[in-house]
Order: C-alpha cells, then sequence, then structure tokens
C-alpha cells in the first residue's frame, strides 16, 4: 500500500512536471456561496474563511430536514466558538414557506441559537454546489471552503464524528 502511494505520488509529480501544471493547479476550486439571510444581511461564504463550516439544504416540509436541523442547531450552539459555521439553504419553490419556516424558528428558538439561513431562489443568489436532488444535502467544508465530505439524506452517526473532527 505503501509502496502503490508512493509510485502514485510520484506520477502525479511527474506528470505535473511533464505538463507544467503544478499540483496546486489541480485543486478543486473553493464553494461559493452569495446571498441574502432571511434577516436582510447580505451573506458571503468567504466571511467564514478560516472556520468549518457545514451547509445544508433543506426545504420546510422536509421531515428529515426538521430533525437533521434541530441536532445541527445544538451542535452550532456548542460549537459556534470553536471555529464552526452552520449555514442554512432553502430549497423551497415558494417564498412563503421560507417565511413561514423563518417565523416558526423565531418564535422557537432564541437568537443566539439561529444560524444565517438563505434562499437558493431568490434574485441574486449563487452558489456553485450543484444540483441538490436529495432533502437534505449537507457538505461539510474546511477553513479554506474546500469540501470534506457530503452526505445526502439523514445525517449518519459517522458523519458527526466527521464533524467533530473536522474542527
Amino acid at each position: 500500500m505503501l509502496r502503490r502511494n508512493f509510485i502514485q505520488s510520484g506520477l502525479m509529480v511527474g506528470l505535473s512536471m511533464s505538463s507544467g501544471l503544478s499540483l496546486a493547479d489541480t485543486a478543486p476550486a473553493p464553494f461559493v456561496l452569495q446571498g441574502t439571510e432571511i434577516s436582510g444581511k447580505r451573506l458571503d461564504l468567504r466571511d467564514f474563511s478560516g472556520l468549518t463550516v457545514l451547509v445544508s439544504f433543506f426545504t420546510y416540509d422536509c421531515d428529515v430536514c426538521t430533525d437533521d436541523l434541530k441536532l445541527m442547531r445544538e451542535f452550532y450552539f456548542n460549537n459556534r466558538k470553536k471555529k464552526f459555521m452552520l449555514l442554512g439553504v432553502n430549497l423551497d419553490t415558494n417564498k412563503k414557506d421560507l417565511d413561514d419556516y423563518n417565523e416558526l424558528t423565531t418564535q422557537a428558538y432564541p437568537k443566539d441559537q439561529r444560524f444565517p439561513t438563505v434562499w437558493r431562489n431568490a434574485a441574486g443568489h449563487k452558489d456553485n454546489f450543484g444540483n441538490i436532488s436529495v432533502k437534505p444535502t449537507h457538505f461539510v467544508l474546511d477553513s479554506k471552503a474546500q469540501l470534506k465530505f457530503k452526505r445526502e439524506g439523514k445525517f449518519q452517526p459517522e458523519d458527526w464524528d466527521n464533524l467533530w473532527l473536522a474542527l
């Protein structure tokens, strides 16, 4: 295994030298997320540089989303001072559904337990997370907005362990 990794590393260096590309040139681009929070403030993922960020795509009527976001809200509250941020991206096609979600969370949770949320269908929203076909879908990004892991569907026990390790 070690020998194979060493050989693969050598091939990558050889390929990058012969093609004029460095390994840094082949690194994936960081994720982008820009929009307006439901509170009206501008949100830009770059503002969270240096933090581990959990980006959760959800809809108002998704029970699995509701369960995941409840646990993620607790994780956020307990770890927001440990270089961690939770960002919600609402996928509802109807803005009223997002407004209803916002109204419920405003009544149910103190301000310090609410996390920034944007509406993906809003004018001016921009992200490069691709097509989201499973609700919820979660992305854990490192301090440079690079993907650590992605979960489609319910966050699993090992995902919580991996999230802890990413902090």
